[in-house]
């Protein structure tokens, strides 16, 4: 056996042809060039920049010299523009908080574009769910601006991100912005969820929409963020003196025994649980404020028995009945003004979850690297590795029920990194695929409707 790399026709990611046709139809470099101004030296051709990396990240790439692999064989037959990674890696050195701002944008009107064009929010109109996490990148050596440690003690960036999801639905990604690694997690939250909910409501969740986060986003300004916006929160309440009071009030016969299906994962114990009890009593949070910013809502409780009920961890000790209920049980409380029964709120919040499957796609992808030394330069790669994670899904949409949920490393492996030959005939190219590829259907559905179906008109 030989091996000669000397074939012009070949491409090894026929599917990516698709997914840029797709987001060319729906108007992605238009508003680039409507809303992407960088008057810098280096700045020119902007848009074709931008595209340039979504591509390579669409693609698999995760660092600035990774985007090469748009530029071998006949790709340059299947795209033009493409820019060197030298050439990306300056020009992203150019951005400035504004231009990272003006992709976000960008980024926004590309979803609500996407979700008339491809089933990625399926019921969106009746229930949609806005997911709020954040997650820190490491990054190493003393270059990057902006690197410290924060709350995981890991020196790198702080990620902040919003999804969203449906019943029906994987979660996309609803807005994005980078932070230095020492920030507290609230930190510009409630900003980021009002851009997110306007964006939700832009992208069809014209209906009932939760907003759920952990209980690091347990504040007044995230509440009011959503009841700004006519949305409902289900929030992991912090521990408070008031929380816990109230946990004690509980009357014993109040807890509803429950046993899950399917075993759930416990963070605080480290262990997989199946068996739990749930109660609710009425709760008012941040008595602290003024009384025009009382909030008064549900406060649901699940608890479960301790292994080792002799130990308590920092902070849960009390006095009396107090110390005795909290060295049985570990409690986890739920501030949410849902309408839903209680057993019902409770698992809705759990499924908050589903954004550590967003996180973790983006760290097997674009976010696996953090690219630049420069601050703004990495906030415009988490909000282009938005964009490409948006793209992927909605491919994954177009293509087949299994890949509209699957994860985005499936739909690059199944449907995006193909090999190819192309050929010409009557100034017309064709894509010579692998015979028996096993997902031939999908794939052959994503190239149809991606290319020849008409996509509904955008504004």
């Amino acid at each position: 056996m030989s091996v000669r790399f000397d074939d012009p026709n070949l491409v090894s990611c026929a599917g990516l042809g698709a997914v840029m046709a797709l987001a060319a139809q729906c108007g992605l470099a238009t508003l680039l060039t409507e809303r992407l101004r960088i008057a810098a030296k280096g700045g020119a051709n902007a848009t074709a920049k931008v595209l340039a990396l979504i591509a390579g990240m669409v693609a698999g790439a995760d660092s600035i010299s990774d985007m090469d692999l748009l530029r071998h064989g006949g790709m340059g037959r299947l795209f033009d523009q493409v820019r060197a990674p030298s050439t990306l890696g300056t020009f992203l050195r150019l951005f400035t908080f504004g231009h990272v701002r003006q992709l976000d944008a960008v980024a926004a009107g590309l979803l609500a574009r996407l979700t008339r064009a491809a089933p990625i929010l399926g019921g969106a109109e009746k229930v949609a769910f806005v997911d709020l996490d954040d997650t820190v990148r490491q990054t190493y050596g003393y270059a990057k601006q902006g690197t410290g440690r924060g709350y995981t003690g890991v020196n790198g960036l702080n990620a902040l991100l919003a999804t969203i999801s449906t019943p029906l639905s994987a979660p996309v990604i609803a807005a994005t912005r980078l932070r230095k690694g020492s920030t507290n997690s609230v930190r510009g939250a409630a900003k980021l969820l009002a851009d997110a909910l306007a964006t939700a409501r832009r992208a069809g969740a014209h209906g009932l929409v939760i907003v759920r986060a952990d209980s690091a986003y347990y504040s007044h300004d995230i509440i009011a963020a959503c009841r700004r916006a006519g949305a409902r929160f289900s929030i992991t309440a912090r521990h408070t003196a008031t929380v816990v009071r109230a946990i004690t009030s509980i009357d014993e016969q109040a807890w509803t025994p429950i046993r899950y299906p399917n075993a759930i994962w416990d963070d605080d114990e480290q262990r997989w649980i199946s068996d739990a009890e749930v109660a609710e009593v009425p709760f008012t949070a941040f008595t602290g404020r003024r009384r025009a910013e009382h909030v008064t809502a549900r406060l649901i409780v699940r608890r479960v028995r301790r292994l080792n009920p002799t130990t308590v961890p920092a902070g849960q000790s009390g006095q009396g009945q107090q110390q005795e209920m909290f060295a049985v049980y570990r409690y986890h409380a739920v501030f949410t003004d849902s309408g839903e029964p209680m057993l019902a709120a409770e698992a809705t919040h759990r499924d908050h979850a589903i954004i550590e499957q967003v996180i973790a796609d983006l760290k097997d992808s674009a976010l696996a690297h953090l690219p630049s030394g420069r601050f703004a330069a990495n906030g415009a790669w988490l909000a282009c590795a938005a964009i490409a994670h948006n793209l992927t899904r909605a491919a994954g949409a177009l293509a087949s029920a299994f890949h509209a949920r699957a994860r985005t490393g499936t739909i690059r492996a199944q449907l995006i990194g193909v090999p190819a030959r192309i050929a010409r005939s009557a100034h017309r190219l064709t894509l010579h695929l692998p015979r028996h590829w096993p997902w031939e259907d999908g794939l052959d559905e994503l190239f149809r409707r991606a290319l020849h179906d008409p996509l509904p008109t955008t504004p």
